[in-house]
């Protein structure tokens, strides 16, 4: 089995955990990744994960925050022969993709064509879904429909949070990966088409999107809190202040949505949701460490009866 010539292309810590599996098992010939960008309040220059790890590892990285046009020569000239993207957020142009003589496969963290677009690992718990995956696939200029190679599945658990599915994914998603190269390299890779009628999409999560909406049910109040964890956090605002919640598991109870249900060292603090009421037993007030709900009742003074926005 003669070895192909890759060439990956990705982001944030999720390529970065994939690149990892992938040179582990297939030589990597080189990386490409965009500039590194200004954070902070000194706008120092931060590199990408997907930069530090290839660094760590001895590959080559080329930077391009839009390598279709600014890179195109300098991958070229790479005489690459397949190349591999996950989590890369770079439209690839075909004349781009015309470079891979064995084409261009993505690692993409859903059950394809489910969750099609950004953010699926957080979707996939936001909604309450009890399985998710994994998927190779070749790169089209549709965003994540190309057919697929394989893909790979996983239970999620019921108290996992987006980002402990995050990690279990990544580490998925390199299996997989280095199995499709190696299928590749055998000439025994056998692609098939997405069924567009299955097909879902989910976009961008932003940090505003976290704010808690009490009408919802208790079980979709679970699953908002765990798909928004560990970012944006799921928040809600109390005296003013903006208050992250880690936890919100189904208590009992009823009253109007929001409403402070009982807030004591015995029952801990229950609110009022659309179907019932749930206990807000991890919270985060601003400045402070997580802690639980009890201990932060300690220190602040809520009453039953008391809306919380």
């Amino acid at each position: 089995m003669t070895e192909p010539k890759i060439v990956f292309m990705g982001t944030p810590d999720f390529s970065a955990k994939v690149l990892s599996a992938l040179a582990a098992a297939h030589p990597v010939a080189a990386v490409v990744t965009g500039t590194d960008k200004p954070v902070g309040r000194g706008y120092a220059l931060r590199p990408s994960p997907l930069k530090v790890e290839a660094e760590r590892l001895g590959i080559p990285v080329l930077q391009f925050d839009k390598v279709s046009r600014e890179g195109l020569d300098a991958v070229a000239a790479l005489s690459p022969d397949l190349g591999v993207t996950a989590a890369f957020g770079q439209i690839l142009s075909e004349k781009f993709l015309s470079l891979f003589p064995l084409g261009v496969i993505n690692v993409h963290a859903s059950l394809l064509p489910k969750y099609r677009g950004a953010s699926p690992i957080q979707w996939a718990v936001l909604d309450g879904e009890k399985e998710t995956g994994v998927t190779v696939m070749r790169t089209v200029k549709e965003v994540d429909a190309g057919d697929i190679l394989l893909q790979k599945r996983t239970e999620i658990g019921a108290d996992e949070t987006a980002g402990e599915l995050f990690e279990r994914l990544a580490v998925l998603g390199g299996e997989a990966l280095v199995e499709a190269v190696g299928l590749i390299a055998a000439g025994r890779a056998v692609y098939t088409p997405q069924d567009a009628r299955e097909a879902t999409h989910c976009g961008m999560i932003a940090k505003e999107d976290g704010k808690i909406d009490f009408g919802r049910t208790a079980r979709e109040l679970d699953c908002f809190v765990r798909g928004m964890t560990p970012w944006p956090s799921a928040w809600m605002t109390v005296a003013g202040k903006r208050v992250k919640v880690f936890s919100a598991k189904p208590a009992e109870g009823s009253g109007e949505p929001g409403t402070v249900i009982s807030a004591s060292a015995k029952t801990g603090l229950v609110v009022a949701c659309g179907d019932g009421a749930v206990r807000l037993g991890v919270l985060r007030p601003e400045g402070k460490p997580r802690m639980s709900d009890t201990a932060w009742l300690a220190g602040h003074s809520v009453n039953a009866g008391e809306r919380l926005q």
